[in-house]
């Protein structure tokens, strides 16, 4: 991959990293917020925390996946499966930016492959 197509990578996933990183922030901000004394609707904030906490995982985990891409990327391996060490497709990357695996790997590693 050239330095062009790197760069536009960096700065994918760069702004994707900040993105939710802000969320992170709002979700946690909510969160903090004291729950309501009303019975009913702090049965319904739970639920509404337990959603946002879901999300919370989710950008956390995304955003370790962005780090090991922008490692990749410094290191000169990016675009390359961690598994196989066979390129990965330019449309998986552009897809999905923070990939580490081939779309082969990714889907042998999802029917329980290692």
């Amino acid at each position: 991959m050239d330095k062009h197509g790197l760069d536009d990578f960096h700065d994918r996933l760069t702004r994707r990293k900040a993105e939710l990183q802000g969320r992170l922030v709002r979700i946690e901000h909510d969160l903090d917020e004291p729950m309501n004394a009303d019975v009913p609707d702090r049965v319904t904030e739970r639920e509404g925390d337990e959603v946002l906490e879901g999300l919370g995982l989710a950008g956390q985990e995304e955003i370790r996946a962005i780090d090991a891409a922008l490692d990749r990327i410094a290191a000169g391996t990016f675009g390359t499966c961690v598994r196989c060490g066979l390129p990965i497709s330019a449309a998986r990357l552009q897809a999905v930016p923070h990939a580490p695996l081939c779309q082969e790997c990714a889907a042998e590693v999802a029917r329980g492959g290692r």
